[in-house]
């Protein structure tokens, strides 16, 4: 895909189910401050951890095409479940550069000395062939713990990651690992950085833990790089298809992000 002038002003498109998205916002913020972001938060549908794949995968292709057809030079999946799910289907449906997150099992896998890496994901994530294709191609002879973290997304939304219902989901998921021997943990879901200071306080004081949110920094950047597409005026652009009020009250309460939010009918 050639680049014109245009290219350069326009856009990188992000989608969440929720607002989990905007720790791999801000990464990439951070990283590429001159770039302009449209981040769309699925709130109507929140949680995809419990839908169809074939649900997720519709909802995932509409959203893709609402972004593009708004001038999204690129697409972020910024959701661990919809990667799983939908990646390929996106990808087939768009024309512009696709980023999808994964949990980041390779680079834990490198890091670990006791062999023994936990993951915490959703369950539809930790259940994916694209997850067990990870673990199989990434972790050799380290050992795996897949914890899935049912209702730790929407507890972190809903109530706030300081929320007693959070510490308590906390209090189930992340002794096992604990037990098992884990020395790196991956979150695998981008809501879980929210609470990063709460897991690691419940992990042994040498644990490491690791997220995707530089790490796909760096390949966005890259896939523009490579496209020549790289440029903008650091403008952001908030949506949803739930609440836009609410939406920007959560916002405000995660991030202290405070901008208007758009509603989107998708």
């Amino acid at each position: 895909m050639s680049a014109t002038r245009s290219d350069f002003r326009q856009p990188v498109g992000i989608f969440d189910s929720g607002l989990g998205g905007l720790t791999v916002l801000s990464a990439l913020r951070a990283r590429l401050p001159r770039e302009n972001f449209v981040y769309f938060a699925d709130t109507r549908f929140l949680p995809y951890g419990h839908r169809s794949e074939a649900f997720i995968q519709t909802r995932s292709r509409k959203i893709a095409l609402a972004l593009v057809a708004r001038g999204a030079k690129a697409v972020l999946i910024a959701c661990n479940t919809a990667t799983s799910a939908a990646a390929e289907v996106v990808r087939e449906t768009v024309r512009v550069p696709v980023v999808a997150l994964e949990p980041a099992v390779k680079p834990a896998a490198a890091l670990t000395k006791t062999g023994v890496v936990g993951v915490l994901a959703t369950v539809r994530t930790l259940s994916s062939g694209r997850f067990q294709r990870l673990v199989r191609d990434h972790a050799g002879a380290i050992r795996v713990i897949a914890q899935p973290c049912p209702g730790l997304a929407d507890a972190i939304e809903a109530e706030g990651a300081m929320s007693a219902r959070v510490n308590a989901l906390l209090d189930e998921y992340i002794p096992p690992l604990v037990a098992a021997g884990a020395d790196v943990v991956v979150l695998g879901c981008t809501h879980y950085p929210w609470v990063r200071a709460a897991i690691a306080a419940r992990l042994p004081k040498d644990a490491h833990i690791v997220d995707t949110g530089e790490a796909v920094a760096c390949q966005v950047e890259h896939r523009l790089r490579s496209e020549s597409h790289l440029g903008g005026q650091g403008h952001l652009t908030l949506a949803t298809s739930g609440n836009a009020h609410s939406v920007r009250e959560t916002i405000i309460g995660l991030s202290g992000l405070s901008l208007p939010v758009e509603s989107w009918r998708i």
